[in-house]
């Protein structure tokens, strides 16, 4: 069997940006935005079983696979988080999907986590995989902590 063998592919115009994604399966919505490098693709090997039970939406982020990828602005603010967290308002809406789950895998967490505070009413549930408690770390930060992730620093 193929990867999203039951899916459909969809390319949706936002105010902004072309995001292209996966849609498969029936049920209560439930998007899942992915983490850096990835793109939707990422999902694939709980994709089919989670569309046993949901309505399951994939998009590639802005900037991310086959969505557009708009030149950065001189403060980067089309690529903030909270646009990208606009940009699946959008997608969502478009599909007729007013409340959902939401899913985010590292950047796509960052993502869930700022639309969820943005839409706190959209979201139904919001489990985050894989991200760092940042205003934690950086609130302790301390020469050990920096010494060891001084890459972040960069």
């Amino acid at each position: 069997m193929s990867m999203f063998a039951n899916f459909k592919n969809l390319v949706i115009q936002t105010s902004e940006v072309k995001i292209n994604l996966l849609k498969g399966g029936k049920g209560y919505p439930m998007l899942l935005l992915h983490g850096y490098p990835q793109t939707g693709v990422m999902w694939h090997k709980i994709a089919e079983k989670l569309a046993e039970n949901f309505t399951v939406i994939i998009p590639d982020l802005r900037g991310y696979g086959d969505s557009d990828k708009p030149s950065g602005t001189a403060n980067h603010s089309n690529y903030s988080k909270r646009v990208m967290a606009a940009d699946q308002i959008e997608v969502m809406s478009q599909l007729g999907y007013e409340e959902f789950y939401l899913v985010g895998h590292d950047r796509g967490g960052r993502v869930a986590h700022r639309l969820s505070l943005d839409y706190p009413h959209k979201v139904k549930k919001l489990p985050l995989l894989d991200i760092a408690p940042t205003y934690q770390m950086y609130t302790t930060t301390n020469q050990q902590f920096a010494s060891a992730y001084y890459h972040w620093f960069f």
